[in-house]
């Protein structure tokens, strides 16, 4: 499921290729993806153009210059193609042909992604309950969400209507750099340790999407890059093995030595 660092990608992927160009003709896919009937996609995006991008979440925001905004939500398979070429991508579920003859595919395989119509950023993320973008919150907006709470810290990590833009992948990556177990109750973690994991929510977020934008593989002392392996695999501090579990429903990846369950 792209997350937080994934989506920067395609914000900086949509910055550089699609902004102020007019849209001339909308074609849709399956309507399973489509939040709204897709003749309203096809009225609001003819003849209108994008002229900048927010993220938050993982949610992609392309602003129109008449109104509103195209909210983009990319599922397990979503993604952008920019091209000029004729032949349309396999898997388009929307197609946007501009102006100069440039196309715009959003591709999505497993037709898990979602697009939305919204009035505004604001009202899309009112009306969604997301959180504050993880990138965003400050140290005390996390203490005062962790303030009380009973459940596990990934759960938390994860909750999207209290911090929006991790998902399972990378509360994995805090909790495995912070040396903290996916099951441990937040009401049972210090100040200090609630502190460490804040400061690396900024920190892994950064190097893991500065890795998507350029194309690099993550620091060889991530968990993330061992998720292919599964488990059984050796951690990255060559400590033991990597187990899995699950939490929240999700499965969990975890070294059982580094991160020691208290």
């Amino acid at each position: 499921m792209p997350e937080l660092p994934e989506v920067s990608y395609q914000k900086k992927y949509a910055d550089a290729t699609i902004l102020h160009k007019k849209i001339i003709a909308v074609e849709t896919g399956d309507k399973k993806i489509y939040q709204s009937p897709k003749s309203d996609f096809e009225k609001h995006l003819k003849n209108n153009e994008f002229e900048s991008s927010t993220r938050l979440g993982k949610y992609l925001f392309l602003k129109l210059k008449k109104t509103g905004v195209l909210v983009m939500h990319f599922g397990m398979t979503g993604k952008l193609d920019f091209y000029q070429h004729d032949e349309t991508p396999k898997y388009t579920q929307l197609k946007l042909i501009f102006e100069d003859d440039s196309k715009l595919a959003f591709t999505c395989p497993r037709k898990f992604a979602k697009l939305y119509l919204a009035e505004s950023v604001e009202k899309f993320q009112e009306s969604h309950s997301l959180g504050i973008h993880a990138l965003a919150i400050s140290e005390k907006q996390f203490l005062d969400i962790c303030d009380g709470r009973s459940g596990t810290i990934k759960g938390l990590l994860m909750n999207q209507s209290l911090i929006a833009g991790i998902g399972n992948m990378y509360a994995d990556e805090v909790l495995f750099q912070t040396k903290t177990h996916p099951k441990t109750k937040v009401n049972n973690l210090t100040q200090k340790q609630l502190k460490s994991i804040f400061d690396k929510i900024g920190e892994v977020l950064e190097v893991v999407k500065e890795a998507r934008i350029e194309g690099k593989r993550v620091p060889e002392s991530y968990l993330t890059r061992l998720r292919k392996e599964g488990e059984g695999a050796d951690c990255p501090r060559n400590n033991g093995k990597i187990e899995q579990t699950k939490v929240s429903g999700r499965t969990t990846y975890f070294c059982p030595v580094c991160q020691e369950e208290v």
